[in-house]
């Protein structure tokens, strides 16, 4: 049946003109409910046990995301009107909701009422699209005499019971989330129920204990179309909003359309706006900018006795109370008046799920057993946020997931949710008997057919070797360097292949998906895969044949690549050696065996690949990762320390790169739009403006018009002090954008760019075993080669860009977890052994400053006095080169010097123990 669909639309030149589309509806599209005896039961998504099936609308969805991802929703139909009206309105839950539909162990159908001559709903005269929505998405009599008929009652859901009217149903079948929610039995559901602005009333009793002193905070957001008009008026000014990390009182907003920063003070001036928010700024009066002013590092304590008035900024203002004063014109130099303002408007929110722990409001509990409490975030640019929990008692003193729903203009605090009890969003659980019902049998050996398939390579007798941490278990990528009689080198990166035992759409595979990535702690890992494949069947261990998918190339003696070749493989590995070992064996002189040899001509190789790559601009940084000596017995760390890098660690990781850059150009070339690739961005000005003001402050130009020019610049940083250059690295990394995953069909190639690397392509190929990402690359490179059929899922580009947001999503909480862990492991050090030490100063600041200490890898402010000291002295501070100092002279500090501080751990408060740094 063909219907025709027209609608206006306006043209670049602002003429409206009529479109008139064919839109064709049909008879057989299934509800996809297993007993119903209308439709076609094989292609049944939803299960044959349901007591209730769920239609839910688009306000569910984009409210209610976090319960309906929650195990006890199944049996849930997802209109197409619905989805397509939630990707209009956020992307983020649109790529949520895509992948239940998708994920093969959660029953979730995607019924396409669009396109079903009895649930099509023509557009009325002067019908707004949204409001033919909500119209179509009362879905007519034919889905409910399919889904009522059989299973007694259908139940939509939705935030409120009265948006959809009840005209159009049977009032036994219409439900509100809560009241559903509640049926269900389970009442740490209503945790997850996100509740409308409206009802924060009940909040706010409990906030200001009298309802009748509610009162407006802060300033209402202006509309966008306002905010619209304003930025083309030059009246206000869009950007990024960044909280400081030491402060959150304080924040910039980088601004193109007046080229420099403009500085939020303040609470009331941020207007509800979170980190990373992008934001409309109307710029204070003149006289309101601030001259020579340097913000404080706010203390603990700060967030209880700060109003949302506090600028803490000035010297009457400090947050520590301390006896600071700002340097007068005839002591420094003054610095010129910066741009000061206020935010006006949200353009774009960045609200997401934030990790941290409970403080429980001093109220008794509310109906139900509802308690109130304050979530901490673990960041401290997130402020407090007010949620209701029936658990209290079983959350406090535990991490949890908290997500922000609103924030009223009468509420100092945002509202939200408890989400999960699992810190970072890590899922630990057990692998479900569904997963494990695909791996093969244990003891699992290469076969006859394996060694007979004509895609795969018999290796077996080539040298090849691993070289890993010490302990390394999961090993999945080898090497092997072979000199050609001609003097050439063949040199092969041979990659466990995950592929043949993943397949896609199982339970395996989905829930490989999910995870993302394997999550690597202080003295645990948690895999994205279970152990048997991880450590036995994948494993490249040594002594026994695996499969592995192999990149090898033929180098001349100055690395010009003659050729290079993929293919599916079988290795045995002669050697599974720590990077220690190798280091020794390329170090000592006297051992000239084949495998040394190996090593030694491989790590040439790597040096002049890794100069080469210099030489195109690759950034050489530092990072401060921690190495921990841990007790077997008590699991407690008995050492700490840095980790050291050496030739063997960045000999594996040229021809890691090597063989990531050399997929990437296959696959891209083969599926130029669907290939799973990653970037690295540039950095901005805003990004680099720390950077540049600290390295001026120490006399040190560095040039950051290009990574290559970046990257000289860092080569010239070099003085007196042997620790100087990795100190500046160290702080050069922590300028750079995340690396993230994208579908090449999502962005132009320009963009595809990974800065750090100065490659015009990347990708991650190497690592199968522990990332999600290498396994979708596998199945593009083996599709490039003709062995396998690209699997449906990359046919579809939102899906596929859908994966790649949760492969960022889940790489972000991994690096945050393994942080965590860092932190805890280091406070139970520090609890029994407090220690004098050297550290270098990073960040200046009005009452205080940022350090780092070089032998822990530990940064963290230090005071110049302590809260309530009296007689401390007054100090002058310098922000545009970076010193303070003392009135009388006796005592000054300047950017990265040296200063011995003392560390040890404290309790401000109960069960919330820190390491605490003071200055010697």
């Amino acid at each position: 049946m063909l219907q025709s669909k027209s609608f206006a639309r306006k043209t670049k030149q602002g003429k409206v003109v009529k479109v008139v589309r064919e839109h064709y509806l049909r008879d057989d599209i299934f509800c996809g409910a297993s007993i119903c005896k209308v439709c076609d039961s094989s292609v049944a998504r939803l299960s044959s046990s349901a007591s209730a099936i769920l239609i839910v609308d688009t306000n569910v969805v984009l409210n209610q995301i976090d319960l309906l991802e929650n195990q006890a929703f199944n049996d849930v139909v997802v209109l197409s009107v619905v989805l397509e009206e939630v990707k209009n309105k956020n992307l983020s839950v649109y790529n949520r909701v895509r992948a239940l539909c998708s994920n093969s162990l959660r029953k979730f159908f995607v019924f396409s009422n669009e396109h079903h001559k009895d649930t099509y709903v023509k557009a009325m005269v002067g019908e707004s699209p949204n409001d033919r929505n909500d119209r179509g998405a009362r879905i007519s009599n034919f889905l409910y005499q399919l889904l009522s008929k059989d299973f007694g009652k259908s139940l939509p859901l939705d935030v409120n019971c009265f948006i959809m009217p009840k005209a159009h149903w049977q009032s036994a079948f219409l439900f509100s989330v809560e009241s559903y929610v509640k049926s269900l039995g389970q009442p740490d559901l209503l945790d997850l129920l996100v509740h409308p602005t409206s009802e924060d009333l009940g909040m706010e009793e409990v906030e200001d204990l009298r309802p009748a002193k509610r009162r407006v905070i802060y300033s209402e957001h202006k509309p966008m179309s306002e905010i619209t008009s304003g930025l083309h008026r030059g009246i206000y000014h869009q950007g990024k909003l960044r909280v400081n990390r030491y402060n959150p009182f304080e924040a910039y907003v980088g601004s193109e359309s007046i080229g420099d920063e403009i500085i939020i003070y303040g609470r009331d001036n941020m207007n509800r706006a979170f980190d990373g928010d992008i934001v409309a700024v109307e710029l204070l009066p003149q006289d309101q900018w601030h001259e020579g002013k340097s913000l404080s590092i706010a203390d603990d304590e700060d967030e209880e006795n700060a109003d949302v008035h506090l600028v803490p900024s000035s010297a009457d203002d400090a947050p520590r109370n301390m006896d600071l004063v700002q340097s007068s014109a005839e002591d420094v130099k003054p610095i010129s008046c910066r741009p000061s303002g206020h935010v006006v408007g949200i353009i774009k929110r960045n609200w997401h799920s934030n990790c941290g722990s409970l403080e429980p409001m001093p109220m008794p509990a509310g109906n139900g057993g509802v308690a109130h409490a304050l979530f901490v975030s673990k960041d401290r640019r997130i402020p407090k946020i007010r949620i209701q929990t029936r658990q209290l008692g079983n959350l406090l003193g535990k991490r949890i997931i908290v997500a922000v729903d609103s924030w009223d203009r009468s509420s100092r605090y945002p509202s939200g949710h408890y989400v999960v009890l699992i810190e970072n969003d890590i899922d630990s659980r057990p692998f479900s008997s569904q997963v494990l019902a695909c791996l093969p049998p244990l003891p699992w050996f290469v076969s006859s057919e394996d060694l007979a398939n004509p895609n795969r390579n018999d290796l077996r007798h080539m040298r090849v070797f691993s070289v890993d941490p010490p302990g390394c278990k999961d090993i999945d990528d080898a090497l092997h360097c072979t000199a050609l009689p001609n003097g050439n080198f063949e040199v092969g990166v041979h990659i466990a292949d995950v592929t043949n035992f993943v397949h896609p759409g199982t339970p395996l595979d989905d829930e490989a998906t999910q995870r993302g990535t394997s999550v690597y702690l202080v003295e645990r890992r948690i895999d994205m895969l279970p152990k048997p494949l991880t450590e036995d069947i994948c494993s490249l261990r040594s002594d026994v044949e695996r499969l592995a998918f192999s990149v090898i190339w033929v180098h001349a003696s100055l690395f010009l690549t003659i050729s290079t070749r993929y293919t599916k493989s079988v290795i045995k590995s002669c050697a599974a050696l720590s990077y220690v070992e190798a280091q020794a064996r390329m170090d000592d002189s006297r051992l000239m065996d084949p495998l040394t040899t190996d090593l030694r001509n491989m790590n040439t190789l790597a040096k002049i690949m890794r100069l080469r790559r210099i030489e195109r601009g690759a950034l050489t940084l530092a990072s401060a990762e921690v190495k921990f000596q841990i007790d077997t017995e008590t699991h407690d760390p008995l050492d700490i320390g840095m980790y050291q890098i050496r030739e063997a660690n960045q000999m594996v990781e040229e021809f890691m790169l090597a063989a990531n850059v050399s997929v990437a150009e296959k696959i891209l070339k083969y599926f130029p739009l669907c290939s799973l690739l990653r970037r690295h961005p540039s950095p901005n000005k805003e990004m680099l403006e720390p950077l540049l003001r600290t390295a001026a402050a120490v006399g040190l130009n560095l040039d950051v018009s290009s990574s290559k020019a970046l990257a000289d610049s860092l080569d010239r940083a070099v003085g007196d002090d042997p620790y100087f250059n990795k100190l500046i690295r160290i702080l050069v990394t922590r300028c750079m954008t995340q690396a993230v995953y994208f579908c090449s069909g999502d962005l132009s190639p320009p963009e595809f760019l990974h800065y750090g690397l100065a490659a015009p392509l990347y990708t991650h190929f190497t690592s199968p075993i522990r990332r999600y990402a290498d396994v979708i690359v596998h199945r593009l490179l083996a599709a490039a080669l003709g062995i396998y059929k690209l699997p449906q899922l990359f046919q579809d580009r939102p899906q596929l860009s859908s994966i790649a947001d949760n492969l960022n999503y889940r790489h972000r909480n991994a690096q945050m977890a393994s942080r965590a862990s860092v932190e805890l492991h280091t406070l139970i050090y520090f609890r029994k052994r407090p220690a004098d030490t050297e550290a270098r100063i990073v960040k200046i600041r009005s009452n205080g400053f940022i350090v780092f200490v070089p032998k822990y890898g530990i940064e963290g402010p230090v005071y110049l006095t302590t809260r309530g000291e009296k007689g401390g002295g007054q100090w002058l501070v310098d922000e545009e080169h970076q010193k303070v100092r003392k009135m009388d002279g006796s005592i000054s500090f300047s950017v990265l010097q040296a200063v011995r501080i003392h560390l040890e751990v404290v309790e401000p408060q109960p069960n919330q123990p820190k390491l605490q740094l003071t200055l010697i």
